[in-house]
């Protein structure tokens, strides 16, 4: 199947629609504070459409805040986070439902039950939605798990797996329901260079088989040149750059220069 059908088949099969030139994920004048600490202080940004977006930052900035936003697990103070052109603030109950089945998300920490089998593991959402035979079920599975490099492992359990075939593990469950949008948290934390060169591939790869937008939280400078499509700084609540990694790594704004160059001397004052 070409490409561009591929994309529609998969947007067909979530409720989603293409994006038509408009950002799949936009996000504006987001705001949020905790016990009157602003944490998020006017974010704006866009996730085009089968792209990549990479958001750098210091840890405590506001990224995995940022995220639970973006899936609705918090509601903003201010501002307006828009899903395929909808805004998703006052969704509740059964539409709710049905915007989170649009996105898979790739935990920090894979966060695989240690009770079941790797198999079962990444059945997980389909199990929970019921709508589909067992054995349909069981054939989503070992595709997404060959589709990361884990071909074979159904019966094993998380703990006969490395930290990366986790990390993989992790990444089979969040597409098995071939969602339009993957979440990534942190996704090469705690892995050696070279896990994190496979996991960044895998971004990549899941990106151009899948036709997915991605949504990737990180401070991992280097894999974020290699993955991302767009990179942006969260600063002080605030997206203060943003733009194609060549042209990010050029910027001259005195915060983004010491924070690519990881200087302990500038404007970033780490306490």
């Amino acid at each position: 199947m070409p490409g561009g059908q591929s994309k529609r088949a998969d947007a067909a099969a979530t409720g989603g629609k293409p994006a038509g030139g408009e950002p799949i994920v936009k996000i504006e004048n987001l705001r949020r504070s905790f016990d009157g600490r602003p944490v998020l202080r006017g974010v704006d940004l866009d996730v085009p459409d089968g792209k990549t977006v990479v958001v750098l930052g210091l840890s405590g900035c506001g990224k995995s805040t940022l995220l639970k936003h973006v899936i609705r697990l918090l509601c903003p103070d201010e501002g307006r986070i828009v899903i395929e052109g909808r805004d998703i603030a006052h969704l509740t109950g059964p539409e709710l439902e049905q915007m989170r089945w649009r996105f898979g998300m790739v935990f920090q920490n894979a966060a695989l039950l240690q009770s079941l089998t790797v198999g079962e593991n990444v059945a997980l959402p389909l199990v929970e939605k019921r709508e589909l035979p067992r054995d349909e079920i069981a054939r989503l599975v070992s595709e997404k798990l060959a589709l990361v490099g884990l071909a074979g492992t159904e019966d094993k359990m998380p703990a006969e797996l490395s930290g990366g075939m986790r990390k993989r593990a992790g990444l089979a469950r969040a597409i098995v329901h071939s969602p339009r949008i993957l979440l990534y948290d942190e996704p090469t934390t705690g892995l050696d260079p070279i896990i994190c060169r496979h996991i960044d591939d895998l971004i990549v790869k899941m990106r151009d088989a899948l036709g997915v937008s991605s949504l990737v939280i990180s401070h991992d400078i280097e894999g974020a040149m290699r993955v991302a499509d767009v990179l942006a700084l969260l600063h002080e609540g605030r997206v203060i750059e943003k733009g194609p990694p060549d042209e990010f790594s050029k910027s001259e704004n005195p915060i983004v220069r010491q924070f690519l160059e990881g200087r302990a001397e500038g404007p970033i004052k780490v306490m």
